[in-house]
């Protein structure tokens, strides 16, 4: 494997060209994985113009918007990592209302979102059907290695030293379960595209070693 680095804008760049450029009669679900100190949110929406200037518009949902309620998140406690790690996010609810509609057989029928964490209700968001040829961005931690349905991972990694310092106080406590899931589920060595961010002015990308 090689580290190239590379810009913050050249990245955006080049992965909305790879996006683009993926070919297929329907859509496109595309994961942007990685924890709240990599901010792959911004990532994700720092894609949709570039993707639509080549002419695949794109969709961002936001998995923070698909978390199980409350009274089932919090059951083991407020702040257990192996609760986090297994259990905040709804994965049948993405999979149901999202990445299923989205796939080769879908309706193209998607909920942007299901559920407030803040306000632990439903959002009662209103249904919208993706535009042909879209791209479907779903942005969060530990997307990867489940049952979720993806055509093509973006992973955004940091070392645990840096994700130890770029990750607030109050959210310390989930730092067991990315080690977990970086252990177990080895996401950098399967993800289409892995991103190194310890530094986020100086991204990195792992590219395999070419032959010849």
């Amino acid at each position: 494997m090689r580290v190239r680095p590379i810009t913050p804008e050249l990245l955006v760049e080049e992965l909305a060209g790879r996006l683009a450029g993926e070919r297929g009669d329907g859509w496109l679900r595309v994961a942007v994985d990685g924890p709240p100190a990599a901010e792959p949110g911004r990532l994700a929406d720092a894609l949709v113009d570039p993707l639509r200037v080549r002419g695949r518009p794109a969709v961002r949902i936001d998995a923070a918007d698909f978390l199980r309620p409350a009274s089932l998140r919090y059951e083991q406690g407020r702040t257990n990592p192996d609760a986090y790690y297994l259990g905040w996010l709804d994965e049948a609810g993405l999979r149901r209302e999202v990445l299923d509609p989205a796939g080769p057989d879908g309706s193209g029928r998607i909920l942007p979102s299901l559920w407030n964490a803040e306000t632990d209700r439903a959002t009662r968001a209103d249904y919208l059907v993706l535009p042909p040829h879209g791209v479907l961005l779903v942005s969060g931690p530990l997307l990867l290695g489940g049952a979720l349905p993806f055509d093509l991972a973006v992973h955004l990694v940091l070392s645990p030293g840096a994700l130890a310092r770029r990750t607030p106080a109050a959210q310390r406590w989930t730092l067991p379960a990315f080690a977990r899931y970086a252990d177990e589920v080895g996401p950098a060595s399967f993800a289409d595209v892995v991103v190194r961010l310890d530094d986020p002015r100086h991204p990195a990308l792992v590219e395999p070693e070419t032959v010849g």
